[in-house]
């Protein structure tokens, strides 16, 4: 009973320490801001109109059916896994001064980066449904496996980031490298592009890439009103799950090690 408090106490302080930190980086964002809060809602728009105005006009892409929709949606997932990863990658380093002199879990740092960029993604949305209107897309009862879908990412980027977290204390190269691999990974993944576009077996590539079975699961919900089948979303929580078992098991087992590095 008092080991079951213990934890239960533990887990409370954590919160806390994580919901205090996403409130920080919160304001720090949108600080001296002129936009503020709405810049996350310009962001992902301005960008759709952009790309939308190059990849139909140049690169004859516009035969998508809803190309605007179907940048957007891929657009805002894709960013909530890369600027959420990236945050976490750095957290640990960033939090030296913390972790030196109070004793904190150290996990918590890496989970708060994924949680505030889940946050700026839930405002982002607000553009997601702007275009929905302007184009007169009709939101259908598939968009309830949002939050299912939002698992998955959460699983995902949080495996990733304890992962990255983890290799960049004691690595600092992974810090410029993952900037690299973040951008192989936007093109690889048909985020303005169709993948019918790509020969047979970069097709066939895409099955591995993660990114690729969550974007269309979005645009499954969202854009075309269907609702994921049983093997999708186990293929999914499959991915995730592992992702995050190895960036657990990693993070925990070089822990112990961080203060000797940051």
């Amino acid at each position: 009973m008092a080991q079951s408090s213990l934890i239960s106490a533990s887990m409370r302080r954590n919160w806390f320490t994580i919901s205090s930190l996403v409130s920080k980086d919160f304001k720090l964002k949108y600080r001296r801001s002129v936009l503020g809060v709405l810049w996350s809602v310009l962001n992902p728009l301005l960008m759709m109109c952009v790309l939308a105005a190059v990849f139909t006009n140049v690169l004859k892409f516009g035969d998508v059916e809803n190309f605007p929709m179907y940048l957007i949606l891929g657009n805002v997932l894709f960013a909530l896994m890369a600027d959420s990863t990236s945050g976490a990658m750095t957290s640990i380093l960033e939090s030296a001064p913390l972790i030196k002199k109070i004793r904190v879990a150290k996990m918590i740092f890496p989970l708060e980066k994924v949680l505030f960029q889940l946050v700026n993604f839930a405002i982002s949305l607000i553009a997601v449904i702007v275009v929905m209107v302007f184009f007169r897309i009709a939101p259908t009862v598939n968009l309830l496996a949002l939050p299912l879908l939002l698992i998955y990412m959460l699983l995902f980027c949080s495996g990733l980031g304890m992962l990255l977290s983890a290799l960049a204390v004691f690595f600092r190269d992974v810090c410029h490298l993952w900037g690299v691999v973040i951008t192989a990974w936007t093109y690889a993944t048909p985020l303005f592009y169709p993948v019918t576009l790509l020969p047979d077996w970069m097709q066939a590539a895409e099955a591995y890439n993660p990114m690729y079975h969550y974007v269309v699961y979005f645009r499954d919900i969202a854009m075309y009103g269907q609702w994921p089948g049983i093997k999708e979303n186990l293929v999914c929580l499959a991915m995730a799950f592992i992702t995050f078992v190895i960036g657990f098991l990693v993070f925990k087992l070089t822990e112990k090690k961080f203060i000797l590095y940051v």
